[in-house]
């Protein structure tokens, strides 16, 4: 794989990253060094991490993705070095008390240090914000509320946080996650006006399922030279098509092992059906259903790197040997019906 730039940043990584937040809870730490090992071996110099993972979210497990990481790192001599590392500061606590209640300056600069502390690293190469501190509909709500509208930290502090962290040498980049169109021009606008670190990526989820960042965001990302980091590129499992003879609770994955989870946009029914309905096109052309739902993102002009997560070598190795799949036009085009036909049902 040739790497590829984020943004206008110097960061440069390859089309496929390693999402961790499976560390700590699905995968435990000798394993999840087993595949940060086979990772990097294959090819992949990209990481992704966060503060709250791993998934689902407890105070019990909290940072321990990143503490597996940085024991990785501590434990292989010059791995630091091959990798491009990206982690995120929590926005505003979301039913997590053990989190900060805002994503202030003085937050953002102690959730730094925190996590430079648990990775054993001087520097985070990405760093990004979790999720806006202003009210925004995301997550599975589809609709603005200003109704629900708060005092909220504002775009411009974030920001200067941001900078005293890239002046001080302890952030490369800075990112966005579950942000809109409003979120990402804003943070351009300010940046570009303070002089300001400039937005290098937004951190989205994107996959058949799931397609809202064609609404809008894509051209935002695109006339202001954002990158996108696509997330949950198999819809949380359903788009493997381990879940179409079973249902969401008769798989060992995590739709079916943690109940908070098909309590989300991936759990709705409609997300399921449509799932199978993209998993049965991939098998009759010829696919596996990953191989399709990873190549839309991979294939994809609006996808700079598309974030893999795993549990284990086999899931690994399937997720990067589906790289050199092609899509035909024609089967594009039948993807586009069956979206024209059920839209983004986990969005």
């Amino acid at each position: 794989m040739n790497t590829v730039s984020l943004g206008s940043s110097p960061l440069h990584v390859t089309p496929i990253c390693l999402g961790t937040m499976t560390f700590g809870e699905q995968v435990n730490e000798a394993d999840s060094h087993r595949i940060l090992d086979r990772s990097l071996e294959r090819g992949v110099n990209f990481l992704d991490a966060a503060e709250m993972y791993s998934v689902p979210a407890r105070a019990e497990t909290c940072g321990a993705t990143e503490t597996i990481i940085g024991n990785w790192f501590a434990s292989r001599p010059g791995a630091r070095e091959k990798v491009v590392l990206a982690t995120k500061v929590a926005g505003p606590a979301r039913g997590m008390p053990w989190l900060r209640p805002e994503v202030n300056k003085a937050g953002i600069i102690e959730a730094c240090e925190a996590s430079l502390k648990r990775l054993q690293t001087d520097v985070i190469d990405l760093y990004q914000i979790h999720w806006p501190a202003r009210n925004v509909p995301a997550f599975g709500a589809l609709y603005f509320d200003p109704a629900k509208d708060r005092a909220a930290v504002s775009v411009l502090e974030q920001l200067e946080a941001m900078a005293e962290l890239v002046k001080a040498g302890k952030v490369r980049a800075v990112g966005l996650s579950n942000e809109s169109p409003y979120g990402v021009h804003e943070f351009v606008r300010l940046a570009e006006q303070h002089g300001l670190p400039r937005l290098a990526t937004v951190q989205n989820p994107y996959c058949l399922i799931n397609r809202s960042h064609e609404n809008g965001l894509d051209e935002t990302c695109h006339r202001l030279g954002v990158s996108l980091l696509a997330y949950s590129p198999l819809g949380f499992g359903l788009l493997t098509g381990k879940y179409d003879a079973t249902g969401l609770v008769g798989d060992a994955g995590r739709m079916a092992l943690f109940e908070s989870m098909r309590k989300q946009r991936w759990g709705r029914p409609e997300a399921l059906t449509t799932a199978i309905r993209y998993n049965t096109l991939a098998r009759d052309h010829g696919l596996t259903p990953t191989q399709l739902a990873l190549a839309f993102c991979y294939t994809n002009w609006r996808v700079a790197s598309t974030i893999i997560g795993v549990t284990s070598m086999a899931q690994l190795d399937e997720c990067l040997d589906a790289w050199d799949t092609k899509l035909s036009p024609e089967l594009l085009a039948e993807i586009d019906k069956i979206r024209w036909e059920s839209r983004d049902p986990a969005q």
